[in-house]
């Protein structure tokens, strides 16, 4: 891995982390599947527009249509309009834990539903994930945690775990911003749907939503995203996902930066032992370096 792909992961975890404090702003001030539909609109606009000036294809193959389908449905709508439903009663904390244990949920599937063997070192990774999450949950239940926001908050990390195991193995074929800006598009059209059917549009107008929603259109919805396809198309899947190790740390730390939030004990063990997890299954996927003979 080199330096580039290094930093490149280093931005996409910050990018990635920062986006639950962001939407908590956001919905604290307007109807949050109609804020993200219009969030999507946007972002998916402008990366479809600069991805036709850079020469990029929309006509992709059945195979990327598919991808880009699913994925725009199963993230964008499902997984992202789950959580900002939950995050007008669940921490940006709690929200960026629960969303960052994705990984170990893929792993876990892959070994119980697909039969992949998993190492040794992977198990162990799962093991620590799932004693993490525990020991986070049996805290915030005890301190009066939303239950309706954690379980669409559970429900929105299995949506994206299902697409993520969906699309293994689907490639862009190269036209990284236009796919991202496409993916876009689709989770936009499935939210204005369900956005102008339940809520009601009512904004209260400021300088701190203008500011969150700007970002949460550019940085994390449009930037991060294109980074992750880079680093994917640059170093694998495989690898890239190590840096998701990062995003309880990062998740937790913006959030309390930001917003103020508190932490407990148990809440900052829980982190360093889910984020330890993450780290233990990624590693146990890479393939060891065989030594060559002098």
């Amino acid at each position: 891995m080199d330096i580039r792909a290094i930093f490149m992961g280093l931005a996409f975890a910050v990018m990635w982390s920062s986006a639950f404090t962001s939407a908590r702003i956001i919905v604290a001030s307007a109807p949050p599947i109609s804020a993200l539909a219009l969030r999507f609109l946007l972002s998916g606009l402008i990366a479809v527009v600069i991805a036709r000036w850079l020469g990029q294809s929309w006509a992709l193959t059945r195979s990327q249509w598919r991808a880009t389908i699913v994925f725009g449905i199963c993230q964008n709508a499902l997984y992202l309009g789950l959580y900002f439903v939950a995050m007008q009663t669940v921490q940006a904390s709690l929200a960026a834990i629960i969303a960052s244990t994705m990984p170990l949920l893929v792993a876990l599937a892959g070994w119980v539903v697909f039969g992949e063997r998993v190492r040794f070192l992977g198990v162990a990774g799962l093991v620590a994930g799932l004693v993490g999450v525990g020991l986070i949950m049996g805290a915030r239940l005890q301190g009066g945690v939303d239950l309706f926001g954690l379980g669409l908050c559970i429900l929105g990390v299995l949506s994206l775990t299902v697409a993520t195991l969906a699309l293994r193995n689907a490639t862009s074929g190269g036209n990284f911003l236009m796919v991202v800006g496409l993916q876009m598009l689709v989770g936009s059209a499935v939210l204005w749907v369900a956005g102008l059917s339940l809520e009601t549009l009512t904004v209260q107008p400021s300088w701190t939503l203008l500011a969150a929603f700007a970002y949460t259109t550019l940085v994390p919805g449009l930037a991060a995203t294109f980074v992750w396809f880079l680093l994917v198309d640059r170093i694998g899947t495989v690898k890239a996902s190590t840096f998701h190790f990062l995003n309880p740390f990062l998740g937790v730390a913006i959030a309390a930066l930001i917003l103020g939030e508190g932490l407990g004990p148990l809440d900052i063990l829980g982190v360093a032992v889910i984020a330890g997890g993450i780290l233990a299954v990624q590693l146990s996927k890479q393939t060891p370096h065989k030594r060559e003979d002098a």
